[in-house]
């Protein structure tokens, strides 16, 4: 994905630098694509007596983010997209400890250096993340060392940073490609239906790198 996103931009600063695309107060951005969620993940051992860590695997959905022009050089984002897919991996054996879903809305403040100007509109941003987790299952892989398990994600609330660029392809239409980081950590639940309801927490920092790559609209 992050070679897609560098070629991508590459080719659009070639052939779009000298169409006008100027950004104003009012302005709405549609924005649209592929967007990948890839955990940088580190977590706790489970308990000490499954002396295991987990990890998160990567999803790529699609992307539905809309921005609001404050002026030509700030602008209100919020990033979404449709509901991401992630299995629970445990890395000291080859294992699978449960999956789920989430969706993680974030909320962003950007900063368009030549927001007033024509051609490309690079831009950075800083924001705020809610993650709502749902559908966790507990995987066969953990159930045949624990017993029938249910399994739980507490919700996060975290900072993000960001950083992307706008190519314009015409006088409504870019390319838009774009970079997250987000601080998403979580507390899982693992409850041992098999052992009278007992539960084993461990926290899990999610942390990932979010990469879009996808058209723009200019409203």
């Amino acid at each position: 994905m992050k070679k897609i996103l560098t070629l991508a931009v590459a080719a659009a600063l070639a052939s779009g630098a000298a169409v006008t695309q100027a950004y104003e107060a009012g302005d709405w951005i549609l924005r649209a694509g592929a967007v990948t969620v890839a955990p940088d993940a580190d977590s706790d051992i489970v308990d000490e007596s499954l002396p295991v860590t987990v990890d998160v695997d990567d999803d790529t959905q699609l992307s539905i983010i809309g921005a609001y022009m404050v002026d030509p050089y700030w602008g209100i984002e919020l990033l979404a997209a449709t509901p991401f897919s992630h299995d629970i991996d445990v890395n000291e054996v080859d294992a699978q400890a449960g999956e789920t879903k989430h969706l993680p809305p974030t909320l962003s403040v950007q900063w368009y250096p030549r927001g007033a100007a024509d051609g490309w509109q690079p831009y950075v941003g800083i924001g705020v993340n809610y993650t709502y987790f749902f559908d966790e299952e507990a995987n066969s892989d953990l159930e045949a060392i624990v017993g029938k398990a249910d399994l739980d994600l507490d919700d996060s609330f975290g900072l993000s940073a960001s950083a992307g660029v706008d190519i314009p392809l015409g006088e409504n239409w870019a390319l838009n490609a774009g970079v997250w980081y987000i601080d998403i950590d979580t507390t899982a639940t693992v409850k041992l239906k098999e052992a009278g309801g007992a539960k084993v927490k461990f926290d899990v920092d999610i942390d990932p790198w979010v990469y879009n790559i996808g058209i723009a609209y200019k409203f």
